[in-house]
C-alpha cells in the first residue's frame, strides 16, 4: 500500500533533502519501521527507548492525530497521508 509522507524540514536531512516519500506499510508502526529501513535515525526521532511516539511529535493520517485513533496501530491503505508534525512550543510574554 503506497503511503505518502511528508517530511518536516528539521527530519529532512535523514531523507537526502525530501519533503514527502512515499511507502508501503499496513499501520503507523509499520511505516515508522519501513521509514527507519530507508532512513536511519528517523525512528530515533519519532520514538522513545520504549518505541512509543515521543510526546513533541504528531502524526496525523489524513488530518486525524493517530493518538485520537489506534496510535501505532492506526491502519492505513493506499493513497492515505501521513504528516509528521513535530510539536512546536512557545508562547506570550505578559
Amino acid at each position: 500500500m503506497a503511503v505518502k509522507v511528508q517530511i518536516p524540514a528539521p527530519l529532512r536531512s535523514l531523507t537526502g533533502g525530501q519533503a514527502e516519500v512515499e511507502l508501503d506499510a499496513a499501520d503507523v508502526g509499520g511505516l515508522i519501521e519501513g521509514l527507519d529501513r530507508r532512513h536511519r535515525g528517523l525512528k530515533e526521532r519519532l520514538c522513545d527507548a520504549d518505541g512509543n511516539l515521543r510526546s513533541y511529535v504528531r502524526l496525523f493520517v489524513n488530518d486525524e492525530d493517530v493518538r485520537f485513533l489506534k496510535d501505532k496501530a492506526t491502519p492505513l491503505k493506499t493513497g492515505d497521508t501521513v504528516a509528521i508534525v513535530p510539536a512546536i512550543a512557545g508562547g506570550a510574554s505578559v
